[in-house]
């Protein structure tokens, strides 16, 4: 009777988990590289102001252009969109909104984004400016 305590066996490579290990790599580094490209927002003739001072990036940016546009993360939303978007964003949390408005968007647009954000449940409404 032959009895080895130590059989050999020969090594193999298993592709399959190799592959999938690869596949969760490649997905972590993807969802990280989208949260560091910084939200670019538009190119806006901002008003100037004497006092500003420079703010945190804001978890939101809304960009209002010359013609009333409402812009927020690249697209074009109504009000109605604008304040369900910020509910979103603020259920269980306070997001940090940041107010972009070209020197022609008049006040009462201004305000009217201002209404929704404070609607949604914002607390921390920042305006951007241009410092002189």
């Amino acid at each position: 009777m032959n009895m080895r305590y130590f059989e050999t066996k020969k090594g193999r490579i298993e592709l399959i988990p190799m592959i999938d290990v690869m596949f969760f790599l490649l997905i972590f580094f993807m969802i990280l590289t989208l949260r560091m490209i910084p939200d670019q927002g538009l190119g806006l003739a901002l008003p100037a102001a004497s006092r500003a001072k420079v703010l945190p990036r804001p978890q939101v940016l809304v960009a209002i252009t010359a013609d009333g546009a409402i812009h927020v993360h690249g697209q074009v939303v109504t009000l109605a969109a604008l304040k369900a978007l910020l509910a979103r964003r603020a259920h269980g949390r306070r997001p940090a909104v940041t107010i972009a408005a070209s020197r022609k968007v008049p006040f009462q647009d201004f305000v009217s984004v201002m209404n929704a954000a404070r609607a949604a449940g914002v607390a921390s409404v920042g305006i951007a400016s241009h410092r002189s």
